[in-house]
């Protein structure tokens, strides 16, 4: 019997370190001044970069986030990252856009001096009753119409200030990024900055689900490239012009962002709770369970592969699922990313996981990028990839299901090494698709993380 006992104990603890939530550790923000950029107001000459570990590190790694994606995505991995292999710091970077965001009341909910519905109120509530005031004035479209032009070659000058404000004091850096920011890492490494090849800044790639060679899609001529162009144009039917929609509201890009942060911070401060999400009408049905749902349950039921949009692989984990009963439902964890990691990644307050106003010639751009050659896209979009030839530094990939159907990120790798002088025996192609989706490498719990285990060794390797 005692024997019995003592394994039913053992099985759960190893079942609660499984689910566990990874033990984040604070980072430091700061902002770095960054060049120009074309017809863009001085103040937004700035990016944001958290810090991980320790100041005195000799080698740093710099992610950068993906579609839609924002610093806040590496609230788990960077220090995670930082523990596991000594002397690295973790630079987690956000893109120009972070600065137009107004994330002062959800700062206010996560620090408990107002409640999170007057958070969800004064972001969303005000849409559908307006006796609430105040309450966010959203950005209007016209008056950015100069993000269009915030594309790959913006994005490669200001991730090269970063780097070589992290090379300071001899300091060795890595970079990598998840998504379309592995596609940025595996660019840089071959873009020409005024003759000086990206690679030479850089000791290795880190790309997480992302990368160029056919990972994603691709665009090659100059007629798909102006089609592209055109749709980032603010019009009447058009509104959201150089910003991304993916929920597909018209008018209503940033909503993306409030969504998803909005369910993660009531997720987290009031996990048990009836979802105000539940009854809004602006929330596109397909995010509604059919019965009434805790805010974790709501937030699961969104996000995970299983009942989120098959169309939105692109922000899916693999969490678990709603229980069977309850009034209302709570989320049960049961795969590799528990809900809390999920919550705490995007509802983090001023470091989210989740741009508001994202920049769509970013994806314009990384499409033409794909193929890595002076294509007549990549001409008239002015990509500079000329060194890809040259780059001689080491390379690791890692796939999910996202891409996994057509292999897209481990054929991108190889790829990349066979045009490339990656060393021998220093490409390193991760598979994880069967066991993971999009986001789980940022948010699984470390003893289910499988990009977290096998970066660990490539990263010690590089000295």
């Amino acid at each position: 019997m005692r024997s019995q006992l003592l394994r039913a104990s053992l099985l759960a603890i190893l079942a609660a370190a499984l689910t566990a939530p990874a033990a984040g550790a604070a980072g430091t923000t700061v902002s770095i001044p960054v060049g120009p950029a074309p017809g863009t107001p001085a103040k937004y000459n700035k990016v944001f970069v958290t810090k991980y570990g320790p100041a005195s590190a000799k080698r740093v790694l710099v992610l950068v986030p993906g579609t839609i994606g924002g610093a806040g995505d590496f609230t788990l991995l960077g220090p995670e990252i930082a523990a596991r292999v000594p002397g690295t710091q973790v630079w987690a970077m956000d893109r120009r856009e972070q600065a137009l965001e107004d994330s002062s009341r959800m700062q206010q909910a996560l620090d408990g001096t107002i409640p999170v519905q007057q958070a969800f109120d004064y972001y969303l509530g005000w849409i559908a009753n307006a006796a609430i005031t105040p309450h966010y004035q959203p950005l209007a479209a016209k008056d950015y119409a100069f993000m269009k032009d915030w594309g790959m070659k913006v994005n490669m000058e200001d991730i090269r200030r970063v780097i070589l404000n992290a090379k300071r004091g001899g300091r060795k850096v890595i970079l990598g990024g998840h998504s379309l920011g592995a596609s940025f890492a595996a660019g840089y490494a071959a873009w020409d900055f005024n003759g000086s090849p990206g690679y030479k800044d850089i000791a290795g790639i880190v790309a997480i689900d992302g990368g160029l060679l056919g990972s994603f899609n691709s665009i090659s001529t100059a007629t798909q490239a102006k089609t592209a162009l055109a749709k980032l144009q603010v019009t009447a039917t058009q509104p959201d012009g150089p910003w991304a929609n993916l929920l597909q509201l018209p008018g209503f890009a940033w909503t993306t962002g409030a969504f998803a942060e909005l369910g993660a911070l009531a997720a987290l401060k009031a996990p048990s709770e009836r979802s105000a999400f539940q009854d809004f009408a602006l929330l596109p049905a397909q995010f509604k369970p059919p019965f009434p749902a805790t805010n974790e349950g709501l937030l699961g039921y969104a996000f995970d592969a299983t009942t989120s949009p098959k169309a939105l692989s692109l922000i899916q984990v693999r969490a678990g699922q709603l229980a069977d009963s309850g009034d209302p439902r709570p989320w049960q964890n049961g795969e590799v990313t528990p809900i809390q990691n999920l919550a705490t990644g995007f509802g983090g307050g001023k470091v989210d996981g989740v741009d508001w106003y994202y920049p769509s010639r970013l994806n314009v751009d990384t499409d033409a990028a794909s193929p890595m050659t002076a294509t007549p896209a990549a001409k008239l979009l002015g990509l500079r990839l000329k060194w890809l030839s040259k780059v001689d530094i080491p390379y690791y990939a890692f796939q999910t299901s996202l891409t996994g159907s057509r292999n897209g990120v481990v054929n991108g790798a190889k790829a990349f090494a066979r045009k490339s002088k990656v060393p021998k025996g220093r490409l390193t192609i991760v598979d994880g698709k069967a066991t993971t989706s999009h986001l789980d490498p940022l948010f699984a719990a470390p003893a289910t993380n499988q990009f977290l285990k096998t970066v660990v060794p490539f990263l010690k390797q590089i000295r």
